[in-house]
């Protein structure tokens, strides 16, 4: 992988951002005074035990939820007082997502799930095209019960990258999968990211995935507990877990 400049511009910055949920008469802290960034051309890894406030953070990126206090940025844009409509709108105009679970419609194939998105995007990429660039060109018009998990999970990068969005945020992407089918993923995840050069984030609790990192930032508790530059990015075959 590239390394991106160490002055590329932010597309993302938060600073001081937190964030709470009250249960019942217990109030969750979530986030906890957050100073963060993602840099253009980044492949950054968000690395951090079960309720250390990965997916929040992912989440208030992605517009999918906002801040209890601190200030939020995608580029000289702020999101942190965004009405709904106006997140609706960032998300559907500027951010691709895919998670754990591949959310694909069962009685839709695989260019069919894609449309979805191509279909409501100002300049998508063809369906196929999206397909094909995650190595399932042969398997167009497949559903996702004869797909394996993997290529289900590579359907689901695929659609999110035909809008082609400024921005991916993939949630434990490999979190379903088991050794080999996780390669193939991330293997799916680096060539977009070689060839499109979307600002990529990846959550993960699974620390050899932050090996193929340009940067990895650890969180714990809602808070970030160290970040570091990797300098040799590794490959997905390289990795072990």
């Amino acid at each position: 992988m590239t390394t991106p400049a160490p002055d590329a511009a932010p597309v993302f910055r938060m600073r001081g951002v937190a964030k709470s949920y009250a249960m019942g008469e217990v109030t969750v802290h979530a986030l906890r005074g957050v100073d963060f960034e993602l840099r253009e051309g980044e492949f950054l890894v968000l690395l951090g035990p079960s309720g250390s406030g990965k997916s929040t953070l992912l989440n208030i990126l992605g517009g999918l939820d906002v801040p209890t206090d601190g200030e939020v940025w995608y580029r000289d844009q702020a999101l942190s007082g965004a009405d709904r409509n106006r997140l609706t709108e960032f998300r559907r105009a500027h951010v691709g997502f895919v998670f754990q679970f591949y959310n694909l419609i069962p009685s839709l194939t695989a260019r069919e799930n894609v449309a979805l998105v191509t279909d409501i995007a100002p300049r998508p990429l063809d369906a196929a095209e999206a397909l094909t660039l995650v190595g399932l060109g042969a398997r167009l018009d497949h559903f996702p019960a004869q797909l394996s998990g993997g290529e289900q999970q590579r359907v689901a990068i695929a659609r999110a990258i035909a809008k082609r969005p400024d921005v991916l945020l993939c949630d434990e992407p490999t979190g379903a999968l088991d050794i080999e089918t996780g390669r193939q993923v991330l293997r799916a995840l680096r060539d977009i990211h070689r060839q499109t050069g979307t600002a990529t984030a990846v959550i993960t609790h699974n620390a050899a995935i932050a090996q193929m990192a340009h940067r990895v930032v650890t969180l714990a508790d809602g808070r970030v507990a160290s970040e570091r530059q990797n300098p040799h990015p590794a490959d997905p075959d390289e990795l072990a877990w």
